[in-house]
């Protein structure tokens, strides 16, 4: 994968086009897997801003999928990273205006950045796609999403897996004001997948984590995590959202008990995944309109 790094650049600057809409039910099933009352999601009612995660799943072909569950590489938009494995490395998202619940939505999606790089758990090529979404007149959200592509797992030489690269969760510097403890099952992990039309295995498929990819459990999405984390601090936000940068730190695995939480600075609110020893395991960094 990595010695086909040198025409990787080829692919910056393509773009692809698509539309979708913001179903009443789509956005109710959200509410509900979010623990929240469905009903006042009706046509015409604003998007709870970090909400707009759901547009657009995946419409590959079946043929196209490869055997972790993602489309191969090499379409129309992302270059041929053949024998990889994707992760969800982060998002930062600006809100310029509310999606409405029943919008019709259009999306313009351009490769900014193609890079190898090498970091704490080895080799790997980071992908930068922006995304502007479009209702009505004007874009309504623009967003800069970060993937990252490793080599393929391999097993070693007596069959099993070899434990997956992660890295290991730092712990906070910062206190925090308010918390709230999570802690996900397989049903509200499923119910995500299936929302956002995530097929990727490492989420539902415990014998593929385990043996395949070396996970020692089912992988908790990223952006499942960013969601809640969201949705924890709302109560405690001082105004609507502008924007937010979210990063994934190191993984989540099913069975974890999860704290979220957040600290107000200022305009900004800084949130994050932490494990109940300490260690952060991602953040998202909110930042409020000013009144």
């Amino acid at each position: 994968m990595l010695d086909q790094t040198a025409k990787l650049k080829d692919w910056l600057g393509r773009s692809r086009r698509e539309d979708d809409e913001l179903s009443t039910g789509s956005v109710r099933r959200l509410a509900a897997l979010l623990d929240q009352d469905p009903s006042p999601y009706r046509r015409g009612v604003e998007l709870p801003e970090a909400w707009y995660a759901i547009l657009f799943g995946p419409t590959a072909r079946q043929s196209i999928i490869g055997r972790d569950g993602h489309p191969k590489t090499g379409d129309d938009l992302l270059p041929p990273l053949h024998n990889t494995r994707r992760m969800f490395a982060g998002r930062r998202a600006t809100f310029h205006k509310p999606l409405k619940v029943g919008d019709m939505v259009e999306r313009v999606s351009t490769i900014r950045n193609v890079e190898p790089k090498t970091g704490r758990t080895g080799s790997f090529v980071l992908v930068t796609i922006v995304h502007e979404i479009s209702a009505g007149s004007g874009v309504a959200v623009t967003e800069e999403q970060d993937l990252v592509y490793r080599e393929d797992a391999t097993a070693a030489a007596d069959g099993a897996a070899k434990p997956a690269q992660q890295a290991k969760p730092k712990a906070a510097t910062e206190q925090a004001d308010h918390t709230v403890e999570w802690t996900p099952d397989t049903v509200q992990l499923f119910r995500y997948s299936a929302l956002t039309y995530n097929a990727h295995r490492i989420h539902y498929d415990l014998p593929y984590a385990r043996e395949i990819e070396g996970y020692p459990a089912l992988v908790i999405n990223g952006g499942l995590t960013a969601l809640m984390l969201v949705e924890a601090a709302r109560p405690k936000l001082a105004g609507t959202i502008a924007g937010y940068d979210a990063r994934a730190m190191a993984p989540l695995f099913m069975g974890q008990t999860v704290l979220l939480n957040s600290r107000a600075a200022g305009d900004t609110v800084e949130t994050w995944a932490s494990s109940p020893e300490g260690g952060v395991h991602y953040r998202v960094n909110i930042s409020l309109n000013k009144k």
